[in-house]
Parts: structure tokens; C-alpha cells; sequence
């Protein structure tokens, strides 16, 4: 078993208020397997109990909670400014990953006012694949919303997630996410349902991918969007071109980086549902409503931080850095499908 390093300062939860939303994206977690679900939104008394058993496990953990205000769209369920308040008056801070259609001037400064930092809205494709993925008008109106977003001290970050029906104009919509003045601008694969095998990606597909889109980002280095190569399999992108090394003084039990999982965040549905992470299918691991966090963080949860256990990634020398994104793999423990190294 391998030792976990040191959690951050702050502790992410990733906390789905309810599943209210403007739009059915066609791949969305929410609705993928069930068209039909019944929306879910998050009671008043049981996001008092939740809050309370996040800064619970804070306290365990001697760790600043951190919150990823989502859903659905959290703007929309009728007790989120009360929940807002309620944080700024403990002192914590909040990012949202919501959408853009309620969204002014006035809306984004109270936003400010009540400890929001950052606003992460979506665009997954130019102008016509985005709105086949969304819904007609979304790509437009994302773009318009950031310069007000801007306007009121919030920083945007722009999240695209690729599949084979976009991968090709990822450096297009770069250029446009450059051009609009986005703070921030990260991708992360798609990660097929149940009843999907696979993404459409090839390992190579993908590697070649990454060098074209390492290009655009050097191109772009000078402006004032920042590139957050969160996909781990950058790290493996890094190593092979010598960008990164694995230090002379790194513990050979320890894990570093790569996947967070089991590491440093939760996922809080809105009924209550506990998931070692909302990308990974049935991770589901207690309910907050019932469980105390700390219980589950340190027996449910075990399971993800069992690294011996991965098929692939256990066997490469990048294990304690990289791990890629399990959530992209039939199961958890199987080989990342777009890992293109040989072991």
C-alpha cells in the first residue's frame, strides 16, 4: 500500500446542489443513463447537514474547505444566494461551474461580494458542434458573458471536453478561447457511459493530438490565458520529451501527483450521494446525509488509493505522478485507453 502525500491546504468538494439546468448536454453524467430522471435538488436542512459534515472532515484533516458550486446550474436552485451567504459569513470561498444564461452585471458583483472566485463555463466545439453538444445560441452567449464576468473581479476559466467529435478543432476553439480573453482554458476527455466502450480516441490519436495542442499553448504564452494541463497524461508527454523528471529524492511509497482520487476531493450529489468522483462510474461510496465523511475517507475511499491494484499504471515507473484518468477506463483499475506507452 502505498503512502498518500500530504493533502493540499485547501480540500475540494465538488457539491451538485440540484440538477436543474437550461440545457441536456448530450454528455452529460446526470441524464446519460436515464433521459427520464427525475430532477434532484438539495433541501435547505440537508445542505446545512452537509456543510456541516464538510467542515467536520476539514477539521479532521486540519484543511480549508474549498467548494465547486454545481449541478445542474446552482444559480437556479431557490435557497443557492442563501447558501452563498452562509459561506462567506464562515469564510469560505467558492468556484462555480454553472452556465452562462442568468448571468449580468449585477448577478456576477453580488457573486463577488460573496467570496466567488472563479466562474467555469463550458465550450465544447466552434460554434456548431458546441451547440449540437448544448443547445442553439449556448456558444454565443458563453463568450459574451465573460468580459462581465470579468467586469465584477471574478476570473473565467473556459472547459472543453474532447472527444473524437471535437478533438480536430481543438486548436480553433484555443484560438477562440485566446481571443475572448479567458482567464483560464483546461480540457479533459470525455468519459463514455455504460453503455459506451470507448471515446473514439486512439492512444496515438491522442499523443498526436497533445503535441499539436503543446504548440498553440507555446504560441499563446504571452497572452493572458493561463493553460492548465490538467489531463495527467501530460505528465507522460513531459517525461518523454524531458520536461519532466522524476526527482532523485522522491519516496518510492509515496504518491505525488497525477489522479486525485482518493487524494485531495469529494463529489456531493444532490441527494446526498457521496463519489470518490463524479467522472468515475460507480464510485459511489456512502451519503452524506447518513455518513459521517471522515468514516468514509478512511475505509470506503481505501479502495481508490490501492494503487498495487492498477493494471497498467502499476507497472510504470510514472505510478506516483501520473496514473492518467481512470475515469476514462472500463474500470477503475484498467489501463488509461488513450495511455499510449508501452509497458
Amino acid at each position: 500500500m502505498f503512502g498518500v502525500d500530504k493533502m493540499k491546504s485547501n480540500f475540494s468538494f465538488q457539491w451538485h446542489i440540484t440538477d436543474e439546468c437550461d440545457q441536456r448536454c448530450k454528455h452529460c453524467y446526470i441524464f446519460a443513463e436515464d433521459n427520464s430522471k427525475p430532477i434532484d435538488r438539495m433541501s435547505w436542512e440537508s445542505m446545512l447537514a452537509t456543510l456541516e459534515n464538510c467542515e467536520d472532515f476539514c477539521r479532521e484533516f486540519d484543511r480549508q474547505p474549498y467548494f465547486f458550486l454545481t449541478g445542474g446550474d446552482p444559480i437556479l436552485h431557490d435557497r443557492f444566494w442563501d447558501l452563498a451567504e452562509l459561506l462567506k459569513s464562515k469564510q469560505i470561498s467558492f468556484s462555480i461551474l454553472g452556465n452562462p444564461f442568468h448571468l449580468d452585471l449585477e448577478i456576477c458583483r453580488r457573486l463577488k461580494s460573496l467570496g466567488c472566485e472563479r466562474y467555469q463555463l463550458s465550450i465544447d466545439g466552434l460554434e456548431k458542434i458546441h451547440d449540437f453538444f448544448r443547445k442553439p445560441g449556448s456558444f454565443e452567449t458563453t463568450f459574451e458573458k465573460i468580459p462581465i464576468l470579468q467586469a465584477a473581479g471574478i476570473r473565467v476559466a473556459i472547459m472543453t471536453t474532447v472527444s473524437k467529435l471535437n478533438s480536430k478543432d481543438l486548436p480553433k476553439i484555443i484560438d477562440r478561447v485566446v481571443k475572448s480573453g479567458a482567464d483560464i482554458f483546461s480540457f479533459a476527455r470525455y468519459c463514455p457511459t455504460s453503455s459506451e466502450k470507448s471515446a473514439g480516441i486512439s492512444p496515438e490519436e491522442y499523443r498526436d493530438l497533445l503535441k499539436i495542442v503543446d504548440k498553440k499553448f507555446a504560441e499563446y504564452e504571452s497572452s493572458q490565458t493561463y493553460f492548465d494541463r490538467k489531463d495527467h497524461l501530460w505528465t507522460l508527454f513531459d517525461f518523454e520529451n524531458g520536461r519532466f523528471k522524476i526527482p532523485e529524492d522522491a519516496e518510492p511509497e509515496m504518491i505525488y501527483d497525477g489522479c486525485n482520487c482518493g487524494n485531495s476531493h469529494l463529489t456531493i450529489l444532490p441527494s446526498g450521494d457521496v463519489l470518490a468522483c463524479r467522472r468515475v462510474r460507480n464510485s459511489r461510496v456512502g451519503n452524506v446525509l447518513k455518513d459521517r465523511l471522515v468514516d468514509l475517507w478512511l475505509n470506503e475511499i481505501e479502495k481508490y488509493r490501492d494503487y498495487d491494484r492498477f493494471e497498467k499504471c502499476s507497472r510504470c515507473e510514472l505510478l506516483r505522478f501520473c496514473r492518467g484518468c481512470p475515469a476514462t477506463a472500463e474500470n477503475f483499475y484498467a489501463a488509461d485507453p488513450q495511455c499510449w506507452k508501452e509497458i
